[in-house]
C-alpha cells in the first residue's frame, strides 16, 4: 500500500534539505556577537528556526568563504547566514540550503472535511432555538429549558477546553479531529431516541455529546491553517475554516422551521417532522466521520513555511503545556484580545441564540422569517469572513482591521436595536445582515490576530482561549439578555450588549500589535536566536538550530 502522503510530493516546490549549522539573524545584527551553545547549554530548551534571502548570501558568503547557494523564490527571507562559530569556519557550509517547503494538494480535502463537519456541529447547536417555540410545546418544557440547549454547548466547553488543547498539543490534529467528527456522530444518533414528548432528557443527552464535540472543533481553524497551508494564504485558510462553522448556524436558521413546521395541534405530525430532522442529521454526521477516518492526515509531507519548519523541528520533549498556558497570560496583548473576543462573539451567540425570541415579539407567528433573518445574519457574515480573510493575506494589517471591523459591528449592533420595532421585517432583514456581516466577520480575525501576538505558542491553545472567553461571555450574555428582554423587551437586552461592545472597541484599541509569525516568515524576527552545527561532513553529532523567543518582548 502507498504511503498516505505519497501524491503530495508532486507538489514540492524545488528545495533544500534542512539547514545544518547556520544562524538567521535579523538584518542589521552585528557579526560574531551571536554565541554558539550546544542543546544541553545554558540556551537549550527552545525552537530552531532557519531562513536565508538571496539579496543577503552575497554578504554572507564573505563570512563563510563559499559560493552563493540559490534559493527557491518562495523560500526567500530576509536574514543573514552566519557560522556556527563567532568567526569561525564551518566545514561543508558552502552547501547549507534553507527547511524544504511546499504546498500539499491534500490541504484541500483536510479543509473541507473539518469545514463540513464543524458545519454539522453548528446546525446542531441552533436547531432548538430557532423555533424554540416548536420544541417548547412539543416536550411541555418552557423556553428557558430550551434556551439550554443551546446554553449548554457553552457550559461544556469552558471545563473541557484546557484537556481538549493538551491532546491537540501533545497526540495530535488527526486524533482531535476524529474525537470531534465521533462525538458530533454519536449525540446526533441519540437525538434520534428523543422523539416522544417524555424524553426532553434524551433529546438533552444528546446535545450534551454534542457540546463535547465542539470543544474538539472550535480550536482547530488556526491550527490546520498553520500546519497544512502557505504565508500568503494561511488568514483566507482559516476564515475558510471558520466559514464551515458559520455556514452550519446558516442552516441551523434555515432548515429546522422548514422541517419543523409549528403543528402542535397534531403531535404525531410533529414528532414525524422531528424524527425527519433528526435521523437526516445523523446519517450526513456518519458519512462525515467515515471521510474524517479515511482521508484527514497528521499533517503534510513537508511543512508549508518556515515558521511552521521551525516549529516542526522543535525536540517534542521541550514542549511543556503548563508553560505554553501561563506564557500565554503573561501576554498582555493577548489577554486584551481574549477579552474583546470574549464580549463580540459572546453577543453574537446571545444573539443567535433568543432571536427567535426577538422576531416573534414583534412579528407575532412568523418563526420562518425568523429563521430567514438567522440565515442572512450569517451568510452575510460568511462573505465578511473571506473577504476579511484575504484582506489579511494581502495586507498583514491585524489590528487594523480587527478594530475597524469591531467599531462597525457595534454601528451595526446599535442600528439592529433601533429599528427592530419599526415593524417591517425587509428592515430587519437589511439591518441584521449587515450586523452579521461584521460581527460574525469578526470570528477569524481574532483566530489569526491571536496566533500573530502569540507565536510560537501552539495555535490550538491560543484558539481554544479565545473559545473559552466566547462561551463564558455567550453564557453570562444569553442569561442576561433573555432576562432583559422577558422583563422589558427586545430593545433592553440589545442595548445591553451594545454597551459592551462598546468596552470591548476601547480594550481593543490598547492591544500592541507584534506580528511573531508574519516576521520569522519574513526574516525579521524580533525574537533571540541560537544556532549549532547540526550533521556536519567532519561532526556526526546530532544537534539542533535552536531558537528562543525573548522575554515577552510584545508587552
Amino acid at each position: 500500500m502507498a504511503r498516505p502522503d505519497d501524491e503530495e510530493g508532486a507538489a514540492v516546490a524545488p528545495g533544500h534539505p534542512l539547514a545544518k549549522g547556520y544562524l538567521p539573524l535579523p538584518r542589521g545584527a552585528p557579526a560574531g556577537k551571536e554565541s554558539v551553545e550546544p542543546q544541553n547549554g545554558p540556551k537549550a530548551g527552545t525552537f530552531p528556526v532557519n531562513g536565508a534571502p538571496r539579496d543577503s548570501l552575497a554578504a554572507a558568503s564573505g563570512v563563510l568563504g563559499g559560493p552563493q547557494t540559490p534559493l527557491a523564490a518562495e523560500e526567500e527571507t530576509q536574514a543573514r547566514l552566519l557560522p556556527a562559530g563567532a568567526g569561525a569556519e564551518t566545514p561543508g557550509a558552502e552547501s547549507t540550503p534553507l527547511p524544504r517547503t511546499a504546498l500539499s494538494p491534500r490541504r484541500f480535502v483536510v479543509l473541507l472535511i473539518f469545514s463540513l463537519y464543524s458545519l454539522v456541529n453548528a446546525f446542531q447547536w441552533i436547531q432548538y432555538s430557532i423555533i424554540s417555540n416548536v420544541f417548547g410545546g412539543f416536550y411541555g418544557v418552557t423556553l428557558l429549558c430550551i434556551d439550554w440547549l443551546s446554553m449548554v454547548y457553552m457550559v461544556a466547553y469552558v471545563p473541557l477546553i484546557f484537556p481538549a488543547t493538551w491532546l491537540l498539543d501533545t497526540r495530535g490534529l488527526r486524533l482531535t479531529a476524529l474525537l470531534g467528527s465521533g462525538l458530533n456522530c454519536l449525540g446526533a444518533w441519540i437525538k434520534c431516541g428523543s422523539v416522544q414528548q417524555h424524553l426532553f432528557w434524551v433529546t438533552m443527552l444528546g446535545q450534551c455529546l454534542c457540546s463535547v464535540a465542539q470543544v474538539f472543533i472550535l480550536g482547530l481553524p488556526s491550527r490546520i491553517a498553520s500546519v497544512w497551508f502557505g504565508p500568503k494564504e494561511v488568514s483566507t485558510a482559516c476564515a475558510t475554516a471558520v466559514l464551515g462553522n458559520q455556514l452550519g448556524t446558516a442552516v441551523g436558521f434555515l432548515l429546522p422551521p422548514v422541517l419543523v413546521p409549528n403543528t402542535q395541534n397534531d403531535t404525531n405530525l410533529l414528532a414525524y417532522n422531528i424524527s425527519t430532522m433528526f435521523y437526516g442529521t445523523s446519517a450526513v454526521a456518519t458519512l462525515l466521520f467515515i471521510l474524517t477516518a479515511i482521508a484527514f492526515k497528521e499533517k503534510p509531507r513537508y511543512p508549508p513555511s518556515q515558521a511552521q519548519a521551525a516549529l516542526q523541528d522543535s525536540p517534542p520533549e521541550e514542549y511543556s503545556y503548563k508553560k505554553s498556558i501561563r506564557n500565554l497570560f503573561k501576554n498582555i496583548p493577548f489577554v486584551l484580545l481574549l477579552i474583546t473576543y470574549g464580549i463580540m462573539t459572546g453577543a453574537f451567540y446571545s444573539v443567535s441564540t433568543l432571536l427567535n425570541q426577538m422576531i416573534l415579539t414583534y412579528f407575532e407567528g412568523d418563526e420562518v422569517n425568523a429563521g430567514r433573518i438567522g440565515l442572512t445574519l450569517v451568510v452575510a457574515g460568511m462573505v465578511g469572513s473571506v473577504l476579511c480573510g484575504l484582506w489579511l493575506d494581502y495586507t498583514k494589517t491585524y489590528k487594523q482591521t480587527t478594530l475597524i471591523v469591531y467599531i462597525l459591528s457595534f454601528i451595526g449592533m446599535v442600528i439592529f436595536t433601533f429599528t427592530l420595532d419599526l415593524g417591517y421585517i425587509i428592515i430587519v432583514f437589511v439591518t441584521g445582515g449587515v450586523l452579521g456581516f461584521f460581527m460574525t466577520g469578526y470570528l477569524p480575525l481574532g483566530f489569526e490576530f491571536a496566533v500573530e501576538i502569540t507565536y510560537p505558542e501552539s495555535e490550538g491553545t491560543s484558539s481554544g482561549l479565545l473559545n473559552a472567553s466566547a462561551q463564558i461571555f455567550g453564557i453570562l450574555f444569553t442569561l442576561a439578555q433573555g432576562k432583559l428582554t422577558s422583563d422589558y423587551g427586545p430593545k433592553a437586552g440589545n442595548i445591553f450588549l451594545c454597551v459592551w461592545m462598546f468596552i470591548g472597541i476601547i480594550l481593543t484599541a490598547l492591544i500592541k500589535s507584534d506580528l511573531r509569525r508574519h516576521n520569522i516568515n519574513i526574516g525579521i524576527t524580533n525574537v533571540d536566536v541560537k544556532a549549532v552545527p547540526a550533521d556536519s561532513p567532519t561532526d556526526q553529532e546530532s544537534k539542533t538550530v535552536m531558537l528562543s523567543k525573548q522575554s515577552e518582548s510584545a508587552i
